[in-house]
């Protein structure tokens, strides 16, 4: 996807970004290695075989290795039952070689994603979607937080020198994205509105924000008039569309063409959060064998 170079001093590059975290990622996991004998290992649990998750689960397994860490991949039917998938992850608790779990959503539907999450060992809980890490979050205490919110936060910190007293809003409310989202904002001191599919005036809130983050899954829900003049966007939507000359292309829950001109800093999709979800999934993964492997002995 091109853009006009006239906008290319208000795109947030998080591929540049991503790289960079990526990098700090390798030295501390080779620092870590050097300290206890021992290298960050991360789980990914695929079930059935959507090509878009196979890809994006290859993926993590080529940049984990690239990290400096361990990758264990688990490729499962899509017949797979609850109690089986529930055994494979008492087993991946109990591997001490193994730091971090994901098992990659959405899940076929005879499989509850709530049960499953919740089953992977909160240590270990990458993801941070189990609720003893939500719950963690909820209440300013430090634990696992979810990736691609976490990302989101990154990319604003690289961008913005204080988000203190900013008015941050967020449209989409899923447990995913929205909530964690707004939780983390709060942390850091915005005031924090979250618009979802029963605010009344969307567009007006949005309108609102100094700083707006859109994870809806509507590609181009949000247009240049919703977005306040110098605002921060951050896109979190991908979706894939097809065009008239029969090719695809990636595109966000923005209309950017519309919302560039008018906002201050904004992602492009592709090549904004993104990259930064793999990246802070290997973050996580380091800080969950930090936490174990560096544990003052009794």
């Amino acid at each position: 996807m091109k853009h006009d170079p006239a906008l290319s001093g208000k795109l947030i590059d998080g591929k540049a970004i991503a790289r960079r975290l990526t990098d700090h990622v390798k030295a501390e996991a080779e620092a870590l290695r050097e300290r206890t004998g021992k290298i960050p290992g991360l789980a990914v649990v695929l079930v059935g075989n959507d090509p878009a998750s196979e890809v994006y689960v290859k993926n993590k397994a080529i940049q984990t290795h690239r990290a400096g860490m361990r990758s264990f991949m688990h490729m499962l039917p899509e017949t797979t039952g609850q109690d089986e998938l529930l055994e494979l992850i008492d087993r991946l608790n109990a591997d001490p070689q193994i730091h971090g779990i994901l098992v990659q959503l959405p899940l076929p539907a005879q499989l509850d994603p709530i049960v499953v999450t919740n089953a992977i060992a909160p240590e270990k809980d990458v993801d941070g979607l189990g609720e003893v890490n939500a719950g963690r979050l909820s209440l300013g205490i430090d634990g696992l937080v979810p990736c691609t919110p976490l990302g989101c936060l990154m990319l604003l910190k690289e961008t913005l020198p204080d988000l203190r007293g900013l008015h941050a809003v967020v449209i989409g409310a899923s447990n995913l994205v929205g909530k964690p989202m707004a939780q983390l904002l709060l942390k850091e001191g915005c005031t924090v509105s979250v618009g979802h599919i029963d605010t009344r005036d969307p567009q007006g809130l949005a309108r609102e924000g100094d700083i707006l983050v859109v994870a809806t899954g509507k590609n181009g829900l949000v247009r240049g008039d919703w977005i306040k003049p110098g605002a921060t966007v951050i896109d979190v939507g991908i979706t894939r569309i097809s065009l008239p000359d029969g090719k695809t292309r990636l595109v966000g829950d923005v209309a950017f063409d519309e919302a560039a001109p008018i906002a201050g800093h904004i992602t492009p999709v592709p090549g904004g959060v993104g990259p930064m979800t793999i990246a802070c999934l290997l973050h996580n993964t380091l800080q969950a064998a930090r936490t174990v492997l560096e544990r003052p002995q009794a």
